[in-house]
């Protein structure tokens, strides 16, 4: 469920109207903007508007994840898997013959083997999940790489790089990250920089993931989002800390405590 989404089902639970719940706050046009997906709202707009509301960010995902089918069952329950990192469950929810009957589109096709391919890659079967996340990237038509389609490039390319495969590491990376700025942002995005990022750390190249890092805070900044910020502040640290930079590591460790505290967003305790 995206952002706009929970607000509206949340305020209208409640039986208030935009202009009662904006006031004070924002213009009632933001909140229905911020309601329709059009308009994502900074931290502490974010902030005020929760509070209005009386909810936790808890209810809050700005991450959207991909339809793998038209059944919502089978939708929520990947995403319930995904979120909990129920990776060796979400792996044989997959490979359920219900579960591959209710792929049909071209787009569920392309996304079933993205979310296969990732739940395979953290219970071990590293070369079906490369197979997977290769045959994702080919999944669509489009001319302009979805975010999807990124994704599954950046994400093998954390594959190749584990594997020390610098050349194909980097020409995937390069492929994700190619235009990302000039199409319309998405909260996945995000993930992408932050990938990017952990691919040239696998290389043992900490400048280039240093760079990638404050590449994409400011991608993510600049969308007035927040989602990975505490992931990239977090790889920071790991970054400084085997550099030796104490004074470095402790200032975005310290960022990422602040962020995590603020949006509950885990962050990994080891890569």
């Amino acid at each position: 469920m995206s952002l706009g989404t929970t607000l509206k089902q949340v305020r209208q639970k409640q039986q208030r109207s935009q202009k009662d719940v904006a006031v004070g706050i924002c213009a009632q046009s933001m909140l229905s903007a911020i309601e329709n997906d059009r308009y994502t709202p900074n931290a502490k707009l974010l902030l005020a508007l929760c509070h209005r509301l009386n909810i936790s960010l808890d209810e809050i995902s700005l991450a959207t994840d991909f339809a793998i089918s038209g059944d919502d069952g089978l939708n929520t329950h990947m995403q319930r898997l995904c979120n909990q990192h129920h990776y060796q469950e979400l792996a044989d929810f997959l490979t359920a013959a219900n579960t591959q009957n209710a792929v049909i589109t071209a787009q569920q096709t392309q996304a079933y083997y993205y979310y296969l391919g990732v739940a395979q890659l953290h219970v071990g079967t590293t070369l079906t999940a490369e197979q997977n996340l290769q045959f994702a990237m080919t999944m669509t038509e489009e001319r302009t790489p979805t975010t999807l389609t990124r994704l599954a490039m950046v994400s093998l390319a954390t594959v190749r790089a584990k594997q020390q495969r610098r050349n194909s590491a980097t020409q995937l990376v390069n492929q994700a990250l190619a235009t990302i700025d000039r199409g319309p942002h998405e909260e996945n995005c995000n993930i992408i920089f932050y990938l990017a990022a952990l691919t040239a750390f696998f290389l043992h190249d900490s400048a280039l993931a240093t760079q990638r890092l404050m590449m994409g805070i400011t991608y993510i900044t600049n969308h007035n989002s927040h989602y990975m910020l505490a992931n990239s502040y977090r790889l920071l640290a790991e970054i400084a800390d085997q550099a030796g930079h104490e004074n470095d590591a402790t200032t975005a460790r310290q960022k990422q405590q602040f962020l995590s505290d603020l949006f509950h967003e885990k962050v990994p305790e080891n890569f």
